[in-house]
């Protein structure tokens, strides 16, 4: 998987989306990851942009830096969770991306915009709520 970068997320974003679209046996194309899955994990994702966004610096503090790795976990126990859970986080790459973290406000708020973006593209590509 290439990089996301502050120029590229978005496209990265609807190709991921787009590689979850399926056909069921109809015809239809749908997703299997519900609106409310992916809203969920975003939810716990802006918590956290909330918090990055009042950090000072290019740094985040170790509080904020504890809950990026809570953050992980929460990722990982969905996942295990649901297979088109497990899918989404396998294929948007989450786990290595917020594992790349680190210390950096920077990649935080872009792995925040990048979740957003994979939210808007889930709901544009025709998301499902059940």
């Amino acid at each position: 998987m290439r990089e996301i970068t502050e120029t590229n997320y978005v496209d990265h974003a609807e190709s991921v989306i787009e590689s979850m679209i399926t056909t069921d046996r109809r015809g239809q194309e749908k997703i299997s990851l519900t609106t409310s899955k992916i809203r969920n994990l975003l939810s716990m994702v802006n918590n956290l942009q909330s918090l990055a966004k009042q950090e000072k610096g290019t740094e985040i503090n170790g509080e904020l830096m504890s809950k990026v790795q809570y953050l992980k976990m929460r990722f990982a126990y969905e996942a295990g969770r649901e297979k088109s859970v497990n899918d989404f986080v396998k294929k948007a790459n989450i786990m290595e991306i917020i594992g790349e973290i680190g210390n950096s406000k920077k990649k935080l708020l872009l792995f925040c915009n990048y979740m957003e973006a994979l939210v808007a593209y889930h709901r544009y590509k025709g998301g499902r709520d059940r």
